[in-house]
C-alpha cells in the first residue's frame, strides 16, 4: 500500500449527501478482482451520456479536476453496500483523500486499508472547502497526516482527528498483509518450531 503523509492538489467539490458504493462503482464492474483500471469505472454513470460518450458537465470530467487527488463532498459518504471496489476505483482514478461531514462505517474502514485518508470535519468546514474547491485548479488544498492539519488556499488552517493506528498505518504504507509481514521473522520462528515439535501437522 503506499503511504500517505502529505498531499497537494486541486479538489474536486461533490455536493451530493448520501453517496452510495453503487453510484461510486456501478455492479457492472464487480467481475474483476483486480485493484487496478476501475478509475475509468468511477462515477460510470454520472461521467458517460447513455450513447457513451462523456459527460462534460460532470465535475471529474472537467478539466479543472481531471487529475484531482482530493474529493470535498457531503454526508454519508460511501452508503449502502460494502463494496471494496468502490474504494479501488477512487485510488485507481487518483482520489488520496476524501472529505466529508460523514461516513459510512465500512467505506470509511475499508479507505484506510486501501491507503485513502477519509477526513471527517464539521459541516461549517466542508462547506468552506467546497467553496475552495469550487475556485478551481488553482485553488489548492494541502493535507498533512502527521501534523493532522489541512490548509486551503487562502492559508487558513483546519485540524482534524483520525485514530492513531490508522495514522501509523497510513503514514508507512501498511496494509493487513504489510502488517502481518512486519512479524515475518517471529511466523517462521513458530513455523520452523512446530515442524519440530508436531511434524504430523
Amino acid at each position: 500500500m503506499q503511504a500517505f503523509k502529505t498531499l497537494a492538489s486541486a479538489a474536486a467539490p461533490l455536493p451530493m449527501v448520501n453517496v452510495d458504493t453503487d453510484m461510486m462503482i456501478p455492479k457492472q464492474f464487480l467481475k474483476t478482482i483486480k485493484r487496478t483500471g476501475l478509475g475509468s469505472a468511477l462515477f460510470f454513470e454520472q461521467r458517460t451520456r447513455p450513447d457513451g460518450s462523456e459527460n462534460p458537465d460532470f465535475v471529474l470530467n472537467k478539466p479543472a479536476y481531471r487529475k484531482a487527488q482530493i474529493l470535498v463532498t457531503g454526508a454519508n459518504f460511501g452508503c449502502g453496500s460494502s463494496r471494496e471496489h468502490a474504494p479501488w476505483a477512487l485510488l485507481d482514478f487518483g482520489i488520496r483523500c476524501v472529505i466529508a461531514p460523514s461516513f459510512a462505517d465500512i467505506f470509511y474502514n475499508n479507505c484506510f486499508k486501501n491507503g485513502i485518508l477519509p477526513v471527517v470535519l464539521p459541516q461549517a468546514d466542508v462547506d468552506k472547502l467546497m467553496d475552495d474547491a469550487e475556485r478551481g485548479s488553482n485553488a489548492i488544498i494541502s493535507v498533512d497526516l502527521e501534523k493532522q492539519e489541512i490548509r486551503g488556499p487562502d492559508g487558513g488552517c483546519l485540524k482534524f482527528e483520525v485514530d492513531l493506528f490508522r495514522k501509523q498505518c497510513l503514514l508507512n504504507g501498511w496494509d493487513d498483509i504489510g502488517l502481518t509481514l512486519r512479524n515475518e521473522n517471529k511466523i517462521s520462528e513458530f513455523e520452523s518450531r512446530r515442524k519440530q515439535t508436531e511434524p504430523w501437522m
